[in-house]
Parts: structure tokens; C-alpha cells; sequence
């Protein structure tokens, strides 16, 4: 198989089609779309946890190769990210690390100091984990569980009519991974202002404020944007709900830079890593939106839950149907 997600139907087959569920023991859990697993208890409140993994870059600023692009900070960031879209509150995290045999002391110090330094920026206590040196592995390898408190959100809220909100700009993980990857060449052809710009988009990871509100503000059920896309995370959201989509392109927000850079990497920006792009199902879209706008996130609603399983995209007078997430963007090479 190719680098990336696994494929959905080899997901759906062989991945959760062998998960045996205790009944009742489990409010939500594994699915297409559901990155945190939660878990009732008899007093207030719930349990949320979520596991997220990645090949890491070796070195902070290197700029890393197809496979190797996320740091532990973006890990980190990307567990917590996945417990806010599930109603939850980031509280602690747990870290494994699988090590190449060449590792020198010094980097493990790094990998850690980075993780505490990211965890203390999120008010997360780093609860335990483990580390291992192993010849199975050439690059650093991080598995990150995460658990929050008072999982609240499910994608059983989705239903039809609801509206579609998207924060912030999509793109922005995948835009600032192309312009490190890509920037001496990206140098002789774009200003050294938009290059930059785009290499800074890391500053916009963090999803907890937007979900925050949306929960106040009564979101039927959110999912942050990451590899596969604003298509993917759209799919992901609407084949867990069982439900269908009226997306109009237009309005889909989408910074300048991610447009040249994408142009210029042969990359569809639908379809490249969106961290830092939470889409959430309400009932009330522009309640929402202004809710989020008032507290300086951009926001903006692209469509609507409708029923049935059509997912269609307007385009102006063009009309077409999306389909089953493509392999992101961040893993062709020009």
C-alpha cells in the first residue's frame, strides 16, 4: 500500500470490521469519522480518548522528506485537536517513542522537551508512556494517546438541515509543510513575504478555541480537518453520520498562499492536510459563525447536512459529486 491513510474500504474490512464493542460500556467509539472513543460513567461527565501516530522529523526545522513531516509539537497539537472536535477538554497524554538505533541522547532530550513545551502550552499533563531504541525503525516513530474530560459531541447529532461551518482556511498544515519542503525553490519563483507567510501557518494548528464555542454555542457535531484534506474531512463527517451534503466550492475559505503553493506543487488544496480547520454541523450557521467571529476566528458556512448518501459540490453552474478520499497531497512528490 502506498504512504498515507489506509485506503476506507480496506479500513471498513479489515480494521473495524473486526472490533468486538461491549454493549453499553461506550458512548461513541471507532468509526469512519470518529477520531475519540467515549466513555460514560454513572456520575457527570465522560471520558474521551484518542490516539494519534506519526513519523517524525529528526531534527527541529529539518524540513523532512514525504514520510516525515509532522514534530511531536504537531502531534501533540493534532491529539488535542481530535478531543476538542469531540466535545472534550484536553487533560493528559501519554507518549510512546520507537527510536532508530543511531539515536543519540541529546534528540531524545529535544523530543521530550518539545512535547513538554507543547503540553505546557495546552495546560496537558504528560501522564506516562514508553521509549524503545529498535532496528525496526530509520526515523523517530511517536504514538500519542490523548483523554480529555466531558466528551460531549457525536456524529449522531448530525442531521438533515443542519448547516455546515468551516473556521478559519483550509489548507494551512499542508501549506506550511509544501513551503519548508519546497522553499529554495519556491524562492526563485514567489516572494520571499509569501514564502515565509506560508512556512509560519503552524500558528493557526490549534482548533480548542473554535471548538469551545461552537459547544457553547450548541454544535451538533464537529471534526477537525487533517490528512486527506477539507474533501476527506467533509466524506469522513458525512459516511459516519450516514447522511448527504450541499457544498458550494465558493465558499470554501482559502488563503492565497496555499493557492500559489499548491499551483506551483501540482497539489489540490481540497485535498492537502487541513489542520487547523474544524468543521462543525449546527442548526443555527450564522449564529455560529458570529459567535466565532466575535472572538476573531474566521468562520464561514459552506452548505448543508441534507439526507440520503449524495455528497455534491457546486461550483457555480458546475455540479459534481465527491468521492471516496483521495491519498493527500502532502505525499506526491513534484
Amino acid at each position: 500500500m502506498e504512504t498515507g491513510k489506509v485506503p476506507e474500504n480496506v479500513l471498513k474490512r479489515s480494521v473495524l470490521g473486526r472490533m468486538k464493542v461491549k454493549s453499553g460500556e461506550r458512548q461513541s467509539g471507532a468509526g469512519i469519522g470518529n477520531d475519540c472513543a467515549i466513555f460514560p460513567f454513572s456520575g457527570e461527565g465522560a471520558v474521551a480518548c484518542c490516539v494519534q501516530e506519526a513519523v517524525l522529523s529528526r531534527r527541529k526545522g529539518e524540513r523532512g522528506d514525504a514520510g516525515a513531516f509532522m514534530t511531536m509539537a504537531d502531534l501533540i497539537q493534532k491529539c488535542a485537536n481530535n478531543l476538542a472536535a469531540g466535545g472534550a477538554r484536553p487533560e493528559s497524554a501519554m507518549i510512546a517513542l520507537l527510536l532508530p538505533e543511531d539515536t543519540q541522547e541529546k534528540e531524545i532530550r529535544e523530543l521530550m522537551e518539545e512535547g513538554a513545551e507543547k503540553c505546557g502550552e495546552l495546560s496537558i499533563e504528560i501522564a506516562g508512556g514508553q521509549t524503545r531504541i529498535t532496528a525496526s525503525v530509520k526515523r523517530p516513530v511517536a504514538v500519542v494517546t490523548g483523554i480529555g474530560k466531558t466528551g460531549r459531541c457525536s456524529h449522531k447529532e448530525i442531521v438533515p438541515g443542519q448547516d455546515v461551518i468551516l473556521t478559519k482556511w483550509i489548507g494551512l498544515q499542508g501549506t506550511a509543510v509544501l513551503a519548508r519542503r519546497y522553499e529554495d525553490e519556491l524562492l526563485q519563483r514567489y516572494p520571499a513575504y509569501l514564502v515565509k507567510e506560508a512556512q509560519r501557518f503552524d500558528v493557526f494548528l490549534s482548533v480548542l478555541p473554535e471548538a469551545e464555542a461552537a459547544v457553547r454555542v450548541g454544535a451538533g457535531a464537529m471534526h477537525d480537518a487533517s490528512e486527506g484534506g477539507i474533501f476527506g474531512a467533509l466524506w469522513e463527517m458525512a459516511e459516519g453520520a450516514g447522511v448527504g451534503l450541499q457544498i458550494d466550492m465558493r465558499k470554501i475559505p482559502l488563503r492565497q498562499e496555499t493557492v500559489e503553493i499548491c499551483e506551483y506543487c501540482n497539489v489540490n488544496p481540497y485535498e492537502l492536510m487541513s489542520g487547523g480547520c474544524l468543521v462543525i454541523a449546527t442548526e443555527d450557521g450564522s449564529r455560529l459563525v458570529q459567535a466565532l467571529e466575535a472572538e476573531g476566528i474566521p468562520a464561514a458556512a459552506v452548505g448543508k447536512i441534507t439526507a440520503g448518501k449524495a455528497r455534491v459540490l457546486h461550483n457555480g453552474e458546475e455540479i459534481r459529486y465527491m468521492n471516496r478520499p483521495e491519498r493527500d497531497g502532502i505525499y506526491l512528490r513534484r
